[in-house]
């Protein structure tokens, strides 16, 4: 993960996205627990330099919510942001640089790895750097 990477995870509830966030946590080597920040809004995990936020804007009702909350400072490019529930902050936030769409695996999915459908997009140059690596499977 480099500092300013911004991604956003979309799904419906229980589509796994703070599941995801815990998974990359783990991957990255934190080992304290890691919660849903559905209540708090943000959670700050610090890795070596890295500051990580994890987002979730499920309880905002208006997209200005988002500047009334003080996270823009958070989006300066220093960080690595996860935003659950982006389309909460509508036209507020800066662009991402990769997009996860999770879903329930359907039948059509299913199989030795049925349980969760993880659409990636990359919508930056970060991004498509990104997901050359993860395809390369140096991550």
């Amino acid at each position: 993960m480099a500092p300013g990477l911004k991604i956003y995870l979309r799904g419906n509830l229980g589509a796994g996205k703070t599941t995801l966030v815990r998974g990359m946590l783990r991957a990255l080597g934190i080992r304290e627990r890691v919660k849903s920040p559905t209540y708090t809004l943000v959670e700050v995990y610090v890795i070596s330099k890295l500051h990580f936020y994890h987002f979730d804007f499920y309880r905002f009702r208006d997209p200005h919510e988002f500047l009334e909350s003080g996270f823009r400072d958070y989006f300066d490019g220093q960080a690595t942001c996860l935003v659950e529930w982006p389309e909460n902050a509508l036209g507020l936030l800066p662009e991402p640089d990769l997009e996860i769409e999770l879903s329930v695996a359907t039948a059509a999915h299913e199989g030795p790895a049925a349980g969760r459908v993880a659409q990636l997009s990359a919508r930056s140059e970060i991004g498509d750097k990104c997901l050359t690596t993860l395809r390369e499977g140096c991550c």
